[in-house]
């Protein structure tokens, strides 16, 4: 396939937990109340219709199969979300109930190794706290697009916890949507496909 990207709704202070309130988190739905109008809508529809597979981890994959099997819009972003490859890391899920599902229940690292050499599109990664932490600690993630909205938190699980090796991002862009701002990195040194040379 093409780039792991992992796609992340995040506080000024690094929280990604329950952007949407469904999960419980006594912060939760903090972005919901904030602005990313319709440049935001359009990046967030750019990204899922541009994408072959969702990768997941498992409390995201149940929100997200509860969610979504329901929704319907004009747009094709529900009708994409349903129909596209998913893939789910967890040792306690039998099987997964969303069409087209695959649970991974091995090796995480090695498992997304493969997928990422089979052909097609981008794979996103949205929300899964846990598993962008092994994603990132492998090396596998190609680049992070974080939605940056305008609250601190101060509780919540982070995109990067303590305990990662210093790693170097290199920023694509930078833009401005609503009240929030979309920032896109890149491992440093590491070119994006069809990006020009310096």
């Amino acid at each position: 396939m093409g780039k792991l990207v992992v796609s992340e709704f995040v506080s000024v202070d690094g929280v990604i937990e329950d952007p949407g309130g469904a999960e419980g988190f006594e912060r939760g739905g903090w972005a919901f109340k904030f602005e990313r109008g319709p440049e935001g809508d359009k990046f967030k529809l750019d990204e899922v219709m541009a994408s072959d597979a969702l990768l997941l981890g498992r409390v995201t994959y149940q929100a997200f199969a509860e969610a979504w099997p329901s929704q319907t819009d004009e747009v094709g972003f529900a009708g994409k979300m349903n129909s596209m490859p998913k893939f789910v890391v967890s040792t306690t899920l039998p099987e997964g109930n969303w069409s087209n599902s695959t649970v991974i229940k091995g090796n995480v690292a090695e498992e997304v190794s493969k997928l990422k050499q089979r052909p097609g599109g981008d794979i996103l990664v949205n929300g899964s706290a846990q598993l962008v932490q092994t994603l990132t600690q492998h090396g596998l993630v190609d680049e992070y697009r974080l939605m940056v909205f305008p609250v601190v938190l101060g509780k919540g699980k982070r995109l990067f916890q303590d305990g990662l090796d210093m790693t170097a991002l290199r920023l694509v862009e930078a833009k401005p949507v609503g009240e929030c701002v979309i920032l896109t990195y890149h491992l440093a040194g590491k070119p994006a496909e069809g990006a020009k040379q310096d």
